[in-house]
Order: C-alpha cells, then sequence, then structure tokens
C-alpha cells in the first residue's frame, strides 16, 4: 500500500510558476514509477509526466513539454512537479500516481496509487 500526499496547488497568474510536492508513505517509493496527472472540469484526465523509479528517465505530456519538469528525491520519499509558462489552460486539479512497480512505459493512462489531488489555477 502507497499512500500519496499532494500539495503546493494554488492561484497563480498566466506566465508565473508552481511546484507541486508530492510525498509518499512507506518503503517502497523507489521501486516505483511516479507521474502526475491532471483533470479539468469537464475534460478526461490527462497524463502530465512520469518518472523512473530512479530517476534517470522522464517523460512528458505533449503539452507539457518544456516547461514543466518531473524530479523526485528518493531519501525524502517525494515527487516535484515544477511549471513554468502557466497558461489559463493549465487550470485542472492535479493527481500524483504511484504509477508501476519496477518498470518504466514513458505515458500512462492510469496509476496503481493515486493522491487525493491540489487545485491549481491559472488567471489570465
Amino acid at each position: 500500500q502507497v499512500q500519496l500526499v499532494e500539495s503546493g496547488g494554488g492561484l497563480v497568474q498566466a506566465g508565473g510558476s508552481l511546484r507541486l510536492s508530492c510525498v509518499a508513505s512507506g518503503r517502497t517509493f523507489i521501486v516505483y514509477t511516479m507521474g502526475w496527472f491532471r483533470q479539468a472540469p469537464g475534460k478526461e484526465r490527462e497524463f502530465v509526466a512520469s518518472i523512473s523509479g530512479s530517476g534517470d528517465r522522464t517523460y512528458y505530456g505533449d503539452s507539457m513539454q518544456g516547461r514543466f519538469t518531473i524530479s523526485r528525491d528518493n531519501a525524502k520519499n517525494t515527487v516535484y512537479l515544477q511549471m513554468n509558462s502557466l497558461k489559463p489552460e493549465d487550470t485542472a486539479v492535479y493527481y500524483c500516481g504511484a504509477l508501476e512497480k519496477f518498470g518504466f512505459r514513458g505515458t500512462y493512462k492510469s496509476a496503481e496509487y493515486w493522491g487525493q489531488g491540489t487545485q491549481v489555477t491559472v488567471s489570465s
């Protein structure tokens, strides 16, 4: 069982930045590929980014390339999402997920474990 708690969401103006954090419980954090998804009102859940257990591989959704950076600190059981040059269309609830044990596939459609989500609102 992995429990995930996100933080760092909020209200920011277009062009601004936010850093989301996700702290995981348990001693198996390092074996999991971790990732972020988002869901805007009335829209399907969208893959944002993933990072392998060791942190040496990352993958991003198309609209996030060059603006978002995923990273992790295995000593702190934490995965981060640095979001720069934010746009109003980035407004969504952002969810952290433990995606896959001992593997990395790049893009994912779902997660094995989910956090509760954190709201990001970008004003124009």
